[in-house]
């Protein structure tokens, strides 16, 4: 595998790790929809107006349709309904659900036409994969008595699951720019469109007082600013044009991971067994994927050569 796909990789599994930590301390004291809408905007910007003092072009008018149709997908769909259902459903159990986003991605590309069939090994690797988040977030979630999930919450997030699968696969063949940066950052721009007319929609700014928002939470949107939206997303977009969709979809094994040992090191949450036996599990169906299952990468993946990478 290349350098660069490691990279990013690496830069994936890490950052949307901590992603979790940086949502749940932003939306403390600042509304969910409204809070993603101002990370992608700021984060958008500066992407798209750095990409253009570098000289990369600027989208054209059908590459802007493509750009909003993805990051309404990811962003508002993805990402906007993942924040909100945490508002209602515990954590881990959420992790649990989310980590469904592979089995979408797989399923989404198989029937995409002209998409690439995944090989038995891939199915494989993704179901034990499946096995190890379950027995990490899923027998101590769900043992917890009096534990009752809002069906509301449960539907948006498989719903963010979906969203976010269709979302990946469709930009594998969409007009973008480019430049990745320059097509992350417009993304970006037109998600965060979407999700401020949410915001909107749903009266979530209602009897809010943005004076009351603390620095706890202010710190948490710089962080996912800066490291989750521009490192972690722009990443995860350069991946989708350069990585096999199977191996792309590995992140959402890792990430619980990175956010479970962040607990521990920053939160003192305990490191149980059965958390061991899924680290183990999850790390080894992620390598079985990576040695095992090597599709081959789709003719518009292949001929996308980004002018920038993370």
């Amino acid at each position: 595998m290349k350098t660069k796909t490691w990279l990013a990789l690496l830069a994936l599994y890490i950052v949307w790790g901590s992603t979790y930590l940086g949502i749940k301390v932003a939306i403390e004291t600042i509304p969910p929809f409204f809070h993603a809408a101002v990370r992608f905007l700021i984060s958008g910007l500066i992407l798209v107006i750095w990409q253009r003092a570098a000289g990369a072009e600027m989208p054209t008018r059908k590459q802007w349709i493509s750009t909003a149709i993805i990051g309404n997908l990811l962003l508002l769909g993805g990402n906007g309904l993942v924040s909100w259902a945490e508002q209602t459903i515990p954590s881990g159990i959420a992790a649990l659900i989310i980590a469904s986003v592979p089995m979408f991605l797989v399923i989404a590309e198989t029937i995409r036409p002209g998409g690439i069939k995944p090989t038995w090994q891939a199915i494989v690797g993704l179901l034990v994969g499946f096995v190890g988040i379950f027995i990490l977030v899923g027998p101590g979630e769900f043992s917890q008595s009096g534990v009752k999930l809002n069906p509301f919450g449960v539907a948006a997030l498989l719903a963010a699951c979906l969203l976010w699968a269709s979302g990946s696969v469709y930009s594998k063949s969409a007009d973008l720019p480019k430049a990745s940066l320059m097509s992350t950052g417009a993304q970006m721009l037109m998600g965060s469109i979407g999700l401020i007319v949410i915001s909107l929609l749903t009266g979530e700014l209602h009897g809010w007082n943005p004076a009351a928002v603390s620095a706890r939470s202010i710190y948490g949107l710089i962080y996912l600013i800066t490291i989750g939206s521009i490192i972690g997303f722009g990443s995860y977009t350069w991946l989708l044009q350069n990585a096999p969709i199977s191996l792309v979809s590995t992140y959402a094994y890792v990430n619980p991971i990175v956010a479970v040992l962040l607990g521990f090191w920053f939160a003192n949450e305990p490191l149980e067994p059965r958390i061991w036996l899924a680290t183990a599990i999850i790390i080894g169906s992620v390598i079985f994927i990576n040695t095992k299952s090597r599709p081959k990468v789709t003719k518009e993946a292949q001929e996308v050569v980004p002018e920038q990478t993370e």
